[in-house]
């Protein structure tokens, strides 16, 4: 693993922490161009990159080390919200360190799929899509009704809060919602909590 970071007290403080827990450190690096270097060097499997450096795009830096090291998988950290960083990161190819899956925060999640369902829409607004599409839309089987506690809860998940979080925010126990999601999860044929965040905002739920 290689950890990314400008800051060194995080950057430091981080490998160490992945150290203790198991995780091999093959090296730090605190700029992109220093970050390519150590990357072709030790190839490492796992790159930890933080989007935000001072001398290169996040976005390059990932597409650099794609190309000089192919089976790297990068998991990009950042504290920006802002759209085109993320949207850029993204088309640069990041993928899940574990999994191969792309792997983001409820909120990113919300930012990924809200500009590619505007992307493939043409760019029109989903109202406008919605009422276009309307009159040859055919009957489909009737919408799962979650109760107001399901929706609830499924609102808060598509805002990024965690289980925890939403239990004390409800006043409920973690087990209770945890319990409540499962049921919203079998009502609604899905899967996992990135599948309840992509129906929440594509029905309006957030």
């Amino acid at each position: 693993m290689l950890v990314v970071d400008d800051h060194p007290i995080w950057r430091d403080g981080t490998a160490r922490y992945l150290a203790e827990a198991g995780f091999t450190v093959a090296g730090t690096a605190g700029s992109g161009a220093q970050a390519l270097r150590i990357a072709a060097a030790v190839r490492p499997d796992v790159v930890l990159l933080d989007l935000n450096l001072p001398d290169l795009p996040g976005a390059e830096v990932i597409r650099g080390l794609l190309a000089a090291v192919p089976p790297t998988r990068v998991l990009m950290l950042s504290a920006s919200g802002e759209r085109q960083d993320v949207l850029d990161a993204v088309t640069a190819g990041v993928r899940a360190a574990a999994a191969g899956q792309p792997v983001f925060t409820p909120g990113l999640a919300g930012l990924v799929l809200g500009e590619y369902r505007r992307l493939a829409g043409g760019g029109m607004p989903a109202a406008d899509r919605a009422a276009a599409a309307g009159g040859a839309r055919e009957t489909g089987p009737p919408v799962p009704r979650l109760t107001d506690r399901e929706t609830e809860i499924l609102r808060l998940i598509a805002k990024g809060l965690t289980y925890p979080q939403i239990a004390t925010r409800l006043a409920l126990s973690t087990r209770t919602v945890q319990n409540h999601v499962r049921n919203t999860l079998t009502k609604l044929q899905l899967h996992n909590k990135a599948e309840l965040v992509r129906y929440a905002l594509e029905n309006g739920v957030d």
